[in-house]
């Protein structure tokens, strides 16, 4: 499902930033775009997000703006200054002819500046704080778009409803088709349309290829079991829909059996009626299955 939340949080060090956006998918598909100051959190982060979320190609965004006056406030760490003075008089008891070290030199030692940064513990406090107030906004959007796809979803299925409703009564119709097919297949069979009303087989030869004929005709116009299971299918879409939570897969499968029976449906078609009601479905069965797709 698409989605999308933003959430800013000022600190002592500066501004921190989360940004979740997502677009369809029917798996997660999780990135994060975060600078150093987080890359190592991304484990709790991930885990996270995979603990609330289970579809959607999903982004994560972490940023991290320190304020200006603390970039340049940096300072000297009197115990680094410390240890070098002590080790210098140590070194010079020993040699007492080795040079002193610059002032260049002392600044380049490890850990002699100091900046003023938040810790790694607050920040990751702070920055997990500020992903699941993210997130709660997050889900709240997709919770709004997942209303308004269900109400879609609904009609479709309303439709449908109303397809299955209009071919049950071309049923009749089917079974007078076949009856007239069966009586001209019955005279031609018994040559009594060749003009001398002379049969050219004997009449149970004709009896037996007539009793094969509707068999055979029968199995393949009957759409009764087609139609029952259509709509059963239809109802328990409308109940998954209605009971709301995780529906994604669920609602998955009731595409493809939907999409099962509509293709029967078409293939047993011995009616143009029919056939163009097969077609219908279809394409209303393909619309919901790309918003399908959408719902978590």
């Amino acid at each position: 499902m698409t989605g999308y939340a933003i959430t800013s949080r000022e600190n002592e060090a500066g501004s921190l930033t989360v940004e979740i956006k997502s677009v369809n998918s029917r798996f997660l598909d999780l990135q994060f775009r975060m600078n150093d100051d987080f890359r190592a959190f991304e484990p709790p982060f991930r885990e996270a997000i995979i603990s609330r979320l289970t579809r959607g190609k999903v982004e994560c965004r972490f940023s991290f703006a320190r304020k200006e006056q603390l970039q340049n406030n940096k300072t000297l760490n009197p115990v680094v200054l410390n240890q070098i003075a002590h080790f210098q008089e140590e070194l010079h008891r020993q040699f007492p002819s080795s040079p002193h070290l610059s002032q260049y030199e002392i600044l380049r030692w490890p850990g002699v500046i100091e900046e003023n940064t938040v810790s790694d513990e607050n920040l990751s406090a702070q920055a997990m704080d500020c992903l699941q107030t993210t997130l709660d906004a997050f889900i709240l959007s997709r919770e709004r778009e997942g209303a308004s796809l269900q109400t879609v979803l609904t009609h479709k299925i309303s439709e449908m409803e109303a397809i299955v409703l209009r071919i049950n009564p071309i049923v009749p119709q089917l079974v007078a088709q076949f009856q007239q097919k069966s009586i001209n297949r019955l005279q031609e069979a018994l040559g009594l349309t060749n003009g001398n009303n002379l049969p050219t087989i004997s009449r149970e030869e004709a009896l037996d290829r007539i009793r094969q004929e509707v068999a055979l005709y029968g199995i393949r116009i009957d759409i009764a079991e087609e139609l029952t299971r259509l709509s059963g299918h239809l109802s328990e879409t409308r109940h998954i829909l209605a009971n709301g939570g995780q529906v994604g897969k669920r609602l998955d499968f009731m595409m493809q059996e939907l999409n099962r029976e509509a293709n029967t449906l078409g293939s047993k078609a011995a009616l143009k009626e029919l056939a163009d009601a097969a077609m219908e479905l279809k394409l209303l069965i393909e619309q919901m299955r790309e918003q399908v797709q959408n719902l978590e």
